[in-house]
């Protein structure tokens, strides 16, 4: 597919472009309305077709813990034995949670993980018809609030019997940012893992106690720039990380319910350093 719809595409879920501009840009690239409306499936999310990990072998739950302005809402799956687990915070990207960050949890749960998924959207106090609504409330986001949303989760995880007090945390897209804020806002936190998220600032890498891995794909420059300042703070402070960057590989290369973006030999690759990973530092 043409870069410059992809491009086009990722402007139109990451920046205030409304649907309609959108519409009309596509048109322009593609050459007709009939040539956009074709491209267009290709393009968005169908979680109908993502790929569902049975939860035949887990327990899963949705669970409540307090929240700013109100409670917060999470997704739960984890091995049916009762015993102590490492946890595993699941961030979505900027969407809030769906079906494949869900699944993504029990992927994660099917690894041997407590795996808990919050919905960074859950204060607002709102459902939302569809994606273009679900991605517009981001903006009635405070940062802020949604970092202790997210910090929240982890005194939730505190809560539980099935705990066993070591917590890592994997997100993308803004998720992936959020799993950057996180090391650095969590001492006790052991592992970090960031897809294609945008880099803290230089100065507050030095608080990271956790390891951290990182994975980008080389067609994602916008999220890239950020890259060079980042892993130079990392190695000043001496920080444990891992960077993999994905040739041929775009933003949201994982997430393998949107079609012109997934890239199954990078995300099968990535989701394997990343169960790696989280058995060295977690298990």
């Amino acid at each position: 597919m043409d870069q410059r719809i992809i491009n086009l595409y990722d402007e139109y879920t990451h920046k205030p472009l409304n649907r309609q501009e959108f519409l009309r840009r596509l048109t322009l690239l593609t050459g007709s309305t009939m040539a956009a409306m074709a491209v267009l499936p290709v393009l968005e999310n169908n979680y109908a077709k993502a790929a569902i990990t049975s939860d035949q072998e887990l327990f899963t739950e949705y669970v409540n813990y307090p929240g700013v302005p109100n409670e917060m809402k999470a997704y739960v799956a984890k091995p049916k034995a009762e015993k102590k687990y490492a946890a595993v915070i699941v961030i979505h990207e900027n969407r809030g949670l769906n079906a494949h960050i869900e699944d993504v949890a029990r992927r994660a749960a099917t690894a041997g993980y407590l795996a808990i998924a919050p919905n960074a959207l859950a204060p607002l106090g709102k459902t939302f018809a569809n994606e273009d609504e679900a991605r517009a409330a981001f903006r009635d986001l405070k940062p802020e609030e949604s970092l202790k949303n997210f910090i929240g989760a982890f005194e939730y995880l505190k809560t539980r019997k099935d705990f066993s007090g070591k917590a890592g945390c994997v997100g993308f897209c803004w998720g992936g940012a959020m799993a950057n804020s996180l090391s650095v806002n969590i001492p006790d936190l052991k592992a970090a893992v960031a897809f294609y998220g945008r880099q803290p600032a230089a100065a507050e890498v030095s608080k990271i106690k956790a390891a951290v891995q990182l994975h980008y794909g080389a067609l994602d420059e916008g999220v890239n720039a950020g890259i060079p300042a980042y892993e130079e703070a990392l190695k000043a402070n001496n920080i444990t990380y891992e960077l993999y960057m994905y040739e041929g590989a775009q933003h949201a290369f994982h997430n393998d319910t949107s079609p012109a973006r997934y890239n199954e030999a990078a995300a099968k690759l990535a989701w394997q350093r990343t169960l790696e990973f989280f058995s060295k530092y977690l298990k």
